[in-house]
């Protein structure tokens, strides 16, 4: 298959977006668009983790398409890139690997050992690496688009009927009654997960990893689909084709959500159905204005940043670590004054690392997991 600079300039955008929603001026200032919606509903902040994910689908199915079948060889590749997925986006968690704040009534050692009871086991990078190796074993073992679209279907099924089947007094879909809150405290513990809703709640626990592979399975068909050909078959029919498609992904997340509410944290199924049409659609128009009229350059550092996406989005995380915890930079006092400024921020912050992507683009360097 030849290579899409539209997914590469998709994958950027989205790693851009991921950066501004991240990294505000101030978090007590911000405009209403980027912000997570509280619980049910989807803002336009709530679409940049599904693209991320729609994107490691569309990926595979370039990068799987060496392998014929779920061998030892493949299982291996997977698995060894899930893990070192997995163990970066735990050590971004952990560093720098000691508390900030001593208990001077305590030992050296045991402020620490509080401080590792407490390290959250899950987030952002471990669930796209539980996402990608879970969809790929399930692409390569099944192979058939059909039967694809059935895993889809049964790990759809099965999050909501283990939602349904063990839902609290409160309801299936509600933050103290989800069956999703309280798997992750049987297995992680209270200390090991999110506690920013008040209670303890992982948006990205386990529960979701089973719809959380239903958008990398999407993305998947949807990329073998527009590669099947290569780039010599018609565009035009390509983009109709994937537009169509998104679609259909997005009236069925529409319906879907008369009975399933769309909601990020539980990574409800019409969420995956609903996001994934926003995703494909904006893949379609990339690819429509990109692979077909040629217009790559006023996309070009978006491209780049694509290129280097996983890299970028560590280092953005790792910089803000480095300045609160060593150099300790108050850019609140200048820029956490009004939405305005907060946002001005957030896109410096992110043309910093659009600024370091051509960099590592122009020298050919491109850091891969």
């Amino acid at each position: 298959m030849k290579r899409y600079v539209s997914l590469d300039v998709l994958r950027g955008l989205t790693v851009a977006m991921m950066i501004v929603v991240n990294n505000p001026g101030s978090w007590s200032k911000i405009y209403p668009m980027l912000r997570h919606a509280s619980w049910d509903g989807c803002t336009p902040c709530d679409l940049v983790f599904p693209f991320f994910l729609f994107c490691v689908g569309v990926s595979m199915a370039f990068a799987l398409v060496k392998y014929a079948a779920l061998n030892a060889d493949a299982l291996k590749k997977v698995l060894k890139r899930g893990v070192l997925l997995y163990l970066v986006g735990l050590l971004l968690t952990a560093f720098p690997f000691y508390p900030a704040h001593m208990d001077p009534a305590l030992s050296f050692w045991q402020n620490w050992l509080e401080w590792v009871s407490g390290i959250r086991l899950v987030g952002v990078l471990p669930r796209i690496a539980m996402c990608y190796v879970l969809a790929s074993v399930l692409a390569l073992w099944l192979r058939s688009s059909k039967k694809i679209v059935g895993a889809i279907c049964v790990l759809s099924i099965l999050h909501v009927g283990l939602l349904l089947l063990f839902a609290g007094p409160e309801g299936a879909f509600t933050l103290e009654g989800n069956f999703a809150r309280r798997l992750d405290i049987a297995v992680f513990g209270e200390n090991h997960i999110y506690g920013g809703y008040g209670v303890p709640f992982d948006p990205e626990g386990l529960l979701g990893v089973l719809t959380g592979t239903c958008t990398v399975l999407i993305g998947y068909l949807i990329g073998r689909s527009i590669g099947s050909g290569g780039l010599d078959q018609s565009q035009t029919e390509v983009s109709a084709r994937t537009f169509a498609v998104s679609a259909g992904l997005l009236l069925g997340g529409l319906a879907l959500s008369i009975i399933i509410p769309l909601n990020k944290p539980l990574w409800s199924v019409s969420y995956v159905f609903y996001t994934a049409g926003w995703a494909s659609f904006v893949l379609a128009l990339l690819m429509y204005l990109i692979d077909y009229k040629g217009w790559e350059k006023p996309f070009f550092p978006f491209k780049a940043l694509g290129m280097n996406a996983l890299a970028l989005f560590v280092l953005s995380g790792l910089l803000m670590k480095i300045n609160w915890r060593y150099i300790d930079w108050d850019y609140t006092t200048v820029f956490g004054s009004t939405e305005f400024l907060s946002l001005v921020f957030a896109l410096l912050y992110m043309l910093l690392h659009l600024v370091i992507a051509v960099i590592l683009y122009k020298k050919k360097v491109f850091i891969k997991l």
